[in-house]
């Protein structure tokens, strides 16, 4: 029986942390020959009020929308410039991060790998909100690589 080939999903939020994770992933992609699906999820759930009308406009969405495709777009030409590995499609969606990246993008794309930075938010945001890669490790259908180090596998110096 034919292996199916490997798709890694790397969800990506502007952080340091999820580009480095991005590096990551190319990384294991050429050596793997795998796939690789960069996903931004837009999150629609900041934007409802109480009556679940949205407190955004439309105009706003779009360019949102707009503003995440340019940057994966980067990311994707970061990966040709960089590694000269193209083997990426970029996807955008909305709606609860945690849900898409753990269960719905999995189930569309059968990817068999998350890779995700250690966390894209401060330490207040995450007490408030929680950590998506937090949750994302509990409860995704596929292995998850958190990321911690750089792309030669060295411990991150933190800023002074």
């Amino acid at each position: 029986m034919a292996k199916q080939k490997e798709s890694i999903l790397v969800p990506v939020d502007g952080s340091e942390t999820a580009e480095r994770a991005f590096d990551k992933a190319v990384k294991i992609a050429m050596t793997d020959h795998a796939h690789v699906d960069v996903l931004n999820v837009i999150d629609t759930r900041q934007f409802m009020g109480e009556m679940q009308d949205t407190l955004i406009s439309g105009d706003t969405i779009y360019q949102m929308t707009q503003d995440a495709e340019e940057y994966l777009k980067s990311l994707k030409k970061w990966a040709h410039d960089n590694f000269q590995f193209d083997d990426i499609n970029y996807h955008i969606r909305y709606g609860s991060p945690k849900r898409i990246i753990s269960y719905d993008f999995i189930k569309d794309h059968k990817n068999t790998l998350i890779v995700m930075g250690a966390t894209g938010l401060n330490a207040v945001e995450r007490m408030l909100i929680g950590s998506v890669t937090e949750y994302v490790n509990q409860h995704a259908l596929a292995d998850v690589l958190i990321v911690r180090t750089d792309i030669d596998n060295n411990p991150i110096k933190p800023k002074a």
